[in-house]
């Protein structure tokens, strides 16, 4: 069959809240037209991050019921621990608040001055162990997928390929791996050698390949919070396990409820449903088709957790200093209450690369037709796209300014 349906019922609902255009003016006029400054309840469609907005299913619900709140050795954090383990084949994990709480705990312990680590979103690997030298890198980070290159997944193949450059240097390969299972299903998909593997047995070899992990339980495991930190290495672990409690909590809750580490425990393994990934790529793929077809530049091909919409390529009389992704997402928003996010010189500086706008797709919250209201709010918006002007930052922090500078319209 052709149509894409969604492989759940729904069991629960939660209105949505129209508003007129003159209403969406003003309230980007009072949030100097950021639109992370917008109440919620003024969204129609919120596609501003995939992360902590997915809905949770019947089992993950009564996963929370089975939560054990005890302070140390709950056994909501066994459950997890067996379940993580089973998955990426790690010595050791611990869990923590959300990812970016893991990558802190990971780099204050792992890094120093002087350091560098490489990525896949800012360099070539073997290129930087040459330039820097093996002393500088303690450690090299793949993301998968790479959330800032337009949702792109990596293969397998790459994975091999950096993990073979590291090792011989001993440096410790570790994967950013929020979006797996999304990678694992495009590895499937595209890499020969893979189509008959399962989605599970795809994400163990990447493990597998890695010395440790960060990953952000808000992706893909469903969860409304939490995230893990995974290594093989003793050493690293005990002071990361030492930082933990000082800065989270003990080592077997990490500053979640019992329930939550339930519900990622859940979702880890509902993840890698193979009918849930197909329908969950899909339907990403074909938002991004059917604005492309219409003349919408869009990052190529479409990402399985977003669709990256070229704001430069879209709205060229729009020069990257009067940031064309935030002029659209703005535009999006006041034509149809659609919230989405800006990846581009707003949120890089003179560090971006390109001018995006991100639509990132929650897991399991919208159905066909909401995915066909943004294509038509979008096609629309691109009819008049000649009227649409530049931004200019009014006030800003001198770090992660696009969550809250303040902005106006040129």
């Amino acid at each position: 069959m052709r149509t894409i349906i969604e492989p759940f019922r729904i069991k629960s609902v939660e209105p949505l809240r129209h508003t007129t255009p003159a209403a969406r003016q003003g309230y980007l006029e009072a949030a100097g037209y950021n639109l992370f400054l917008i109440e919620a309840r003024h969204i129609l469609i919120d596609l501003l991050t995939d992360s902590g907005t997915s809905a949770m299913s019947t089992e993950q619900w009564a996963a929370v019921m089975r939560g054990d709140e005890s302070y140390a050795g709950s056994e909501s954090f066994f459950r997890l621990k067996k379940v993580a383990d089973a998955l990426t084949g790690f010595r050791h994990m611990v869990p923590t608040h959300q990812g970016r709480a893991a990558e802190r705990i990971l780099f204050t312990v792992m890094c120093k001055p002087g350091h560098v680590v490489p990525s896949n979103t800012h360099f070539d690997t073997t290129r930087v162990i040459a330039a820097e030298g093996a002393a500088k890198i303690p450690l090299v980070m793949l993301t998968v997928t790479n959330n800032s290159g337009g949702g792109q997944p990596v293969s397998m193949a790459n994975i091999e390929a950096v993990k073979a450059v590291c090792a011989p240097h001993g440096i410790p390969l570790y994967l950013d791996a929020c979006r797996f299972a999304e990678n694992a299903w495009f590895i499937r998909q595209r890499e020969p050698g893979y189509a008959d593997w399962t989605p599970k047995q795809i994400a163990q070899k990447m493990f597998r390949l890695a010395d440790g992990c960060t990953f952000s339980a808000k992706k893909d495991a469903f969860a409304n919070i939490g995230g893990l930190l995974c290594t093989n290495d003793d050493r690293v672990f005990l002071e990361q396990t030492n930082l933990l409690i000082l800065t989270e909590g003990f080592p077997t809750y990490g500053g979640l409820a019992g329930r939550d580490l339930d519900a990622i425990a859940v979702g880890l393994e509902e993840v890698l449903d193979a009918d849930y990934l197909h329908y969950r790529i899909e339907s990403t793929g074909y938002l991004g088709r059917h604005i492309a077809d219409h003349g919408v530049p869009i990052v190529e091909p479409p990402g399985g957790h977003a669709i990256y919409i070229d704001a430069a390529r879209m709205l060229p009389h729009i020069p990257a200093a009067q940031f064309p992704g935030q002029a659209l997402a703005v535009e999006l928003y006041r034509h149809a209450g659609i919230r989405s996010v800006e990846i581009g010189s707003l949120m890089f500086g003179e560090a971006a690369r390109h001018e995006l706008l991100r639509l990132a797709i929650p897991r399991r919250v919208y159905t066909q037709s909401h995915i066909d209201y943004v294509v038509e709010a979008i096609l629309e918006v691109n009819q008049h796209k000649q009227s649409i002007r530049g931004m200019e930052i009014v006030e800003a922090p001198p770090f992660l300014r696009h969550f809250s500078a303040r902005m106006r319209q040129l």
